[in-house]
């Protein structure tokens, strides 16, 4: 089906360009049919990234097949988050860009095309349906409800628990938490046993705390807490007792010794690479990006584990509730090349280049067809992922709100440090909302 999808895209290709591509002179004296356009590519990723090796040589390929160069532009997160927007917006050729999917599909919606037609018979073969509909709700969630397809599902990724296995073994932890209280039970073994429980980075404590309230109020009652306005009915402020409740059980783990001395002033990425990885650390809270970001500092016998965020007793939201993200391609909505740029996206995110990149950035597969392809390193992943019914955004959209969320990060940081309890944690966002 692939290769008629790209027959298909390259017969309506050379119709279009005929004028300057196929039946150019230069092409015919060569006898070569192949066109001479070239695409603009804008990458979030930086050159010596695992990813960008990989999308290189599916460019490479792609170019090889259809004579159609490809100008790529690595920029990384910060050249892509800062300079995109300017670029679009002076009209400069982009032809396809790549970033998170709410980004995309948010902030840059108004800039990208629509991909329905165009991507039905890639979503028939290649469409993993969970993320599909993850890339469709994130555009409806800021167009009306528009939920028509914008942009295409990549390197997917879920956020949670990591555990050593090893560890585990040898505090005589049988099965992964489930549940807070499990967990609870879990940490004292560690403890018990000499093993820091839990250990984290500054850049995730957010997402920590947001993932925990999100448990007792679920994600709109997350994000109503920090706008201090209804959203779809739920009206929760700083005074509710559920935020307290969670607040407690979080400064309970902190009192009982279960979170790493280091834990309030880890600087990303000292937790996971200088804790977690070495074995030093039992436990840390990531995305599933993390055993590619720390293949490099990881133990000899570290044995890769995963769970969701526990359940907790009483509580919105259970372990089936989670942030299951990915990063898109999209197609500009100016693009003169939208066909070509369309195919070279099925060339970066189906077979064999899908294959690899699980390979060379130890990812969860995108293309279906290649769902037997999961890194062992993400083997217990997959069961998480699979479980998944409900989808949060990032953080539970506890950072939807761009003046509290420093607040909230360094309070987090002073509860899990033992340096406020809950109630103190309580007071100090009170006032930051102005409550």
């Amino acid at each position: 089906m692939k290769k008629k999808i790209v027959s298909i895209l390259l017969c309506v290709a050379m119709v279009a360009t005929m004028a300057v591509g196929c039946g150019s002179k230069s092409d015919s004296d060569s006898g070569d049919s192949k066109g001479g356009d070239k695409l603009v590519y804008w990458s979030m990723w930086s050159e010596d990234e695992p990813q960008a090796k990989v999308i290189k040589d599916a460019i490479a390929k792609y170019t090889e097949d259809t004579g159609v160069e490809v100008d790529v532009q690595f920029k990384g997160r910060t050249g892509q988050r800062e300079g995109l927007q300017p670029a679009l917006d002076a009209k400069q050729q982009i032809d396809v860009f790549d970033e998170d999917v709410n980004r995309v599909n948010g902030s840059w919606g108004k800039y990208i095309l629509d991909l329905e037609d165009l991507a039905a018979d890639y979503e028939a073969e290649h469409g993993n349906e969970t993320l599909f509909a993850i890339a469709r709700n994130a555009y409806g969630q800021t167009h009306d409800g528009d939920d028509t397809l914008h942009s295409i599902p990549y390197q997917p990724s879920i956020f949670g628990f990591f555990y050593n296995k090893t560890l585990f073994n040898e505090a005589g932890i049988e099965a992964a938490p489930t549940t807070w209280e499990e967990l609870d039970a879990a940490c004292a073994k560690l403890k018990d046993a000499g093993i820091t429980p839990i250990t984290a980075d500054d850049a995730y404590m957010t997402s920590f705390i947001g993932y925990h309230l999100a448990r007792y109020i679920g994600q709109d009652g997350v994000k109503s807490l920090v706008m201090g306005e209804e959203v779809n009915g739920e009206a929760v402020t700083w005074d509710d007792d559920r935020v307290l409740a969670a607040a407690e059980s979080f400064a309970d783990f902190a009192d009982k010794g279960y979170f790493s001395e280091n834990i309030a002033t880890n600087k990303y990425p000292a937790g996971q690479n200088q804790e977690f990885a070495p074995g030093e650390a039992a436990i840390v809270i990531c995305g599933s990006w993390l055993p590619n970001e720390a293949k490099a500092s990881v133990a000899e016998d570290l044995e890769w584990g995963y769970f969701n965020y526990p359940s907790v007793e009483g509580g919105t939201d259970d372990n089936t509730a989670n942030n299951i993200a990915n990063q898109v391609f999209a197609i500009n909505k100016d693009s003169k090349m939208a066909d070509q740029a369309f195919e070279l996206i099925t060339y970066i995110t189906t077979g064999d280049f899908d294959k690899k990149m699980t390979e060379e950035a130890l990812c969860i597969p995108t293309d279906k067809a290649n769902s037997d392809a999961w890194p062992t390193e993400l083997a217990e992943v997959k069961g998480g992922f699979d479980a998944t019914t409900t989808y949060y955004d990032w953080a539970a959209g506890v950072e939807n709100n761009n003046d509290l969320t420093p607040v909230l990060q360094e309070n987090t940081l002073k509860l899990a440090g033992g340096e406020i309890d809950a109630a103190g944690f309580v007071k100090a966002m009170k006032e930051a909302a102005g409550q």
